[in-house]
């Protein structure tokens, strides 16, 4: 430390000393932030040497280069970014992004880009200065140095988390540097390459989930980062892969841009791609690809070309997938795809191997999410088939007592979805199910329900609604009349909800008349 004490001395007098000197001082500060960086940078602290070193930086252009790697060292300690922040060390070392001497331009943008990080108003000031133009010609100029272009990478890496600065970055042109960064490395098994490519990949996926970023990297599927993906998608580099089915996902925000890549014929492509990975494959790829998937499918117009080209039927062979991600999305898509498909619903829901799996997977205690999305694409099954042998198909696999049991869900989406699916059920096909309805207590379920203040009005409706549809069986309109429902219906005529209240007044009418063999069943 006696040593640090002196090269922070001589510092000081930075305007008498020779460029010599000064170096040997820097080269100091260096060794001793190597051997113990937290009382190194305490010292630095104390004796006040960021502005002398922002002289340096300034007005003694050969020791500028070792001024920027001893600045790029300090700033790796979390508490000394504040002091090279009011030192007006960033400012310092911007211009220095203009040099063409790449030691320089590998120290400065270090420095920069660890001083900088997650700070979003020092980040607004930075790119005031030009700074994003500099480091994409950095990118462009030299290429074939890695460290310079992992540097530089990462520095627009923390630029990119304001997205103000996506858009800027895009018009500057940052996506199409990365893409040829990309086409470059795709081929190399080195390690830093390998990390430069994930970095440059990260960077595309992150300016892509600024909306307006990401309209203008589409360009109507003109854009350059588009125009790649099926390359991508295409390739047997798995980070590639993986970046190619974010983008669409990504891209596919926008239904606009869903519908045109469609048209384009990205749908054939993702699912190839998850045909490679079906067996011991890439989880990540496999999440991303199936999301991409899933945004396709939310426009009306696209759910009919892709069912046309198979992709209900192609996607169900990561059924026997055991990673809780993938069956997720899995799930989610297959939902979203049969949403308003009644001839779709109707197929699915007569494949024994999908209602069996899907059967498991709601009772899957270690994955809500799957637990959830399971329920609700049984629920989605029944629904938009209106079909008798969807419901014999379900109650075969004993699935209808999960629909029961989704009633009582912590979600309000999953209870009305569940109770519509189970009026339709037993409007249709009250016969077969019954037996399972009393087993799983829906009745009481039911009540319990209408009973609750905390119960929606949306859910009570559909409760009703399920309830009429029930009392078509004399032996569940015994169960309501034992469990004096009459009693709570009564209650609930004077609703402050004129839905509820109409409801409450239709069943009521349909226990009191004993020649009523009708059921209503709920919209």
């Amino acid at each position: 430390m006696e040593s640090l004490n002196q090269h922070l001395e001589c510092l000081k007098l930075f305007g008498d000393e020779t460029e010599g000197q000064i170096l040997e001082s820097l080269n100091g500060i260096l060794l001793a932030l190597a051997e113990n960086r937290q009382r190194s940078s305490s010292l630095l602290t104390d004796t006040g040497i960021f502005p002398t070193l922002a002289q340096i930086l300034k007005g003694n252009p050969s020791c500028a280069v070792k001024a920027a790697q001893v600045i790029a060292e300090i700033a790796k300690n979390e508490e000394m970014k504040k002091p090279c922040i009011d030192a007006g060390l960033v400012l310092a070392l911007v211009p220095l992004l203009e040099s063409t001497d790449q030691e320089m331009l590998l120290h400065a943008g270090r420095a920069i880009g660890r001083i900088c990080y997650e700070n979003s108003d020092l980040q607004e000031q930075l790119v005031e200065t030009g700074v994003i133009t500099s480091l994409v010609r950095i990118l462009t100029d030299y290429p074939d140095s890695e460290p310079l272009v992992h540097v530089n990478l990462l520095a627009l890496c923390n630029l990119a988390n304001l997205d103000a600065l996506k858009v800027q970055m895009v018009e500057a042109g940052v996506h199409e540097a990365l893409s040829e960064i990309l086409l470059r490395l795709q081929g190399s098994s080195q390690a830093e390459d390998m990390c430069s490519v994930k970095a440059a990949s990260n960077l595309i996926v992150s300016l892509l989930l600024g909306d307006e970023s990401m309209q203008k990297m589409f360009a109507n599927g003109c854009g350059i980062i588009y125009q790649k993906v099926g390359t991508w998608l295409a390739s047997n580099h798995p980070q590639l892969q993986l970046t190619g089915a974010l983008a669409v996902a990504n891209f596919a925000r926008n239904d606009g841009n869903c519908v045109r890549m469609v048209q384009l014929g990205v749908v054939l492509q993702l699912l190839d791609l998850l045909e490679q990975h079906v067996d011991n494959g890439d989880v990540s790829v496999q999440h991303a690809a199936l999301s991409a998937l899933r945004n396709l499918a939310i426009p009306v117009a696209n759910k009919v070309q892709m069912l046309e080209e198979g992709v209900a039927e192609r996607i169900q062979m990561l059924l026997r997938s055991e990673m809780a991600p993938v069956q997720f999305k899995l799930l989610g898509t297959l939902r979203m795809l049969i949403d308003g498909q009644a001839d779709t619903a109707e197929m699915l829901g007569q494949d024994p191997l999908l209602i069996n799996r899907l059967v498991q997977w709601c009772d899957a205690q270690e994955h809500a999410g799957v637990r959830g999305e399971a329920n609700r694409l049984l629920a989605s099954l029944v629904r938009y088939s209106r079909s008798q042998e969807v419901v014999k198909a379900i109650q075969q696999a004993q699935g209808v007592k999960h629909l029961v049991s989704m009633t009582t869900s912590e979600h309000v989406i999953m209870q009305n979805e569940a109770l519509i699916a189970l009026a339709i059920a037993s409007a249709i096909h009250l016969e077969i199910i019954k037996d399972s309805l009393k087993e799983s207590r829906l009745v009481q379920s039911l009540h319990k329900l209408l009973q609750d203040e905390c119960t929606g009005p949306e859910v009570k409706y559909n409760s009703m609604g399920l309830l009429c549809s029930l009392l078509n069986s004399g032996d569940l309109k015994q169960e309501v009349e034992e469990d004096n429902i009459k009693e709570t219906l009564e209650k609930l005529s004077s609703h402050s909800n004129a839905n509820v209240v109409k409801q409450a007044v239709m069943t009521l009418q349909i226990l009191r008349d004993e020649s009523q063999n009708t059921g209503f069943v709920s919209p």
